[in-house]
């Protein structure tokens, strides 16, 4: 198998999860960590699959071919440590950022992201876990913000235990149903917009006071 051929499998886990399980048992899930991993670790793979895989992952341990609790074990733990490394690759550029005098960068604008993530770095982590590429960048900000460690640790355990519990327990119990299998790329877009529109709107009601209020 060459590279292309592994991205494509990669890309369309949805479709290949089955044959990876009868050509690979066990070493599947090294796979799927590998990908849970490399998608919240590093901001370059923000397109590998997330929420897709989760869930049809879920689906398999419904039939028996996955086991649940070990597959929720090794996938919180992949998000866990994907969100944390992001995390120390953004710290270390922080850190840079902030000693040195770069004029491209705006230290002031710098300083005003780590406020905001003082302030509500917790619900911007637990949030982005939910919607696709947003999760793969919002560690790295919190690291070049220099949100605490042990803050951003808090949120990151919280938000990847809600992340993969919800979307393989959806799978477990949903994803063999021939309607949501057939429909799983509406369904996960439908579950994007549920978590990204409440986001949007109490952004644009803070916007909409402070307008209001001058």
């Amino acid at each position: 198998m060459d590279l292309m051929q592994f991205f494509g499998m990669i890309m369309h886990v949805d479709q290949t999860l089955g044959m990876l399980l009868s050509k690979y048992g066990i070493y599947v899930y090294a796979v799927l960590f590998a990908i849970i991993f490399s998608e919240t670790g590093l901001v370059v793979l923000f397109f590998f699959p997330g929420d897709t895989l989760l869930f049809i992952a879920g689906a398999f341990c419904a039939t028996g071919q996955m086991n649940y609790a070990l597959l929720l074990a090794l996938l919180i733990t992949a998000a866990v440590t994907g969100n944390t490394l992001n995390y120390w690759i953004g710290e270390a550029i922080g850190q840079r950022v902030f000693t040195h005098d770069y004029r491209w960068i705006n230290k002031d604008a710098l300083r005003r992201t780590h406020d905001f993530f003082e302030r509500h770095g917790g619900k911007t982590i637990i949030m982005a876990r939910f919607v696709p590429v947003v999760r793969t960048f919002a560690p790295f900000v919190a690291g070049v913000s220099d949100m605490t460690h042990a803050r951003f640790q808090l949120y990151n355990v919280t938000g990847a235990a809600m992340w993969v519990v919800s979307l393989v327990t959806g799978g477990y119990f949903f994803g063999n149903i021939p309607v949501v299998r057939d429909h799983l790329t509406a369904i996960v877009l439908f579950g994007v917009g549920v978590a990204v529109v409440p986001v949007a709107l109490g952004g644009l009601w803070k916007v909409g006071r402070k307008v209001l209020s001058r």
